[in-house]
């Protein structure tokens, strides 16, 4: 009889269930033990003022040429599909506005995390991937060195203290890159634009911005680098965590920019 039970259906989609709800817990708690190993090495300088500053070229210089190109291409996209209709219908000055609060409010900072994800925090999840399947990182602890210290603090840092400055510049890509489509769809002058760009933005939406950028920063690398101390049996296991790292920090920005939406605008 239990041969049979475990044959059917409903046996098949009940154990799933539970083994995906397993891991989930089990990665969400490796991903809170990492960061509070992560917050307690801090007191101790465990990085180098080199690594740091590699690590901050590589997460905010290496990254802004993709980032800058989504982020002004669909501001560009945007204005062109709304500044034609606004000026028709005598909206024209709130075009800059609209741009503009949409960049500093979500655009740049969601385009950016996407961007970020895809070039630094995959690339971050296959090194740690690479050096854990490889047992560097047992080497690592032979020598008495925590790897979460000397592994995640550069990179954490890093990313927490970049992401700002790489959706400071994004927002303005995509500002400056909507006024450009805006004046040559519609005519739209750019006195108007950014007259219209100072009279919807607020400081309110600037705090925002840069807190949620903080946040995103200190997610993706989080996350990146606790996938790739997780991986195991060799190259499948790197592209195994690669991939999941890259997919639960989409995930996990999502999250947290619902929540500033809930917090700060609702």
């Amino acid at each position: 009889m239990k041969i049979y039970y475990k044959a059917t259906y409903t046996y098949k989609l009940l154990r799933g269930l539970a083994q995906t709800t397993e891991t989930l817990v089990s990665t969400l708690g490796d991903i809170v033990m990492y960061g509070i190993e992560f917050l307690k090495g801090l007191k101790n300088k465990p990085t180098t003022f080199k690594e740091l500053m590699y690590q901050c070229y590589r997460f905010g210089f290496t990254s802004l040429p993709i980032t800058l190109s989504i982020v002004g291409m669909t501001s560009i996209i945007v204005a062109m599909q709304v500044a034609g209709e606004m000026v028709k219908q005598g909206g024209g000055n709130y075009v800059g506005m609209l741009i503009a609060i949409l960049m500093v409010r979500e655009e740049a900072v969601i385009m950016a995390g996407f961007a970020i994800i895809s070039m630094i925090g995959s690339s971050m999840a296959s090194e740690l991937a690479t050096m854990k399947v490889t047992e560097q990182i047992d080497a690592i602890k032979v020598l008495k060195v925590n790897p979460v210290h000397y592994l995640f603090t550069p990179r954490v840092i890093a990313g927490t203290l970049m992401m700002p400055v790489v959706v400071i510049i994004s927002s303005l890509v995509g500002i400056a890159g909507g006024a450009v489509a805006s004046n040559l769809v519609s005519g739209l002058t750019f006195k108007a634009y950014f007259d219209s760009v100072w009279f919807g933005l607020n400081m309110h939406d600037l705090q925002v911005c840069i807190m949620k950028s903080f946040a995103f920063g200190f997610v993706i690398t989080l996350i990146s680098c606790s996938w790739g101390m997780r991986a195991k049996d060799g190259a499948k296991g790197v592209g195994f965590a690669t991939t999941k790292a890259v997919v639960w920090s989409f995930v996990a920005i999502v999250i947290v920019d619902l929540i500033f939406a809930a917090a700060c605008f609702y």
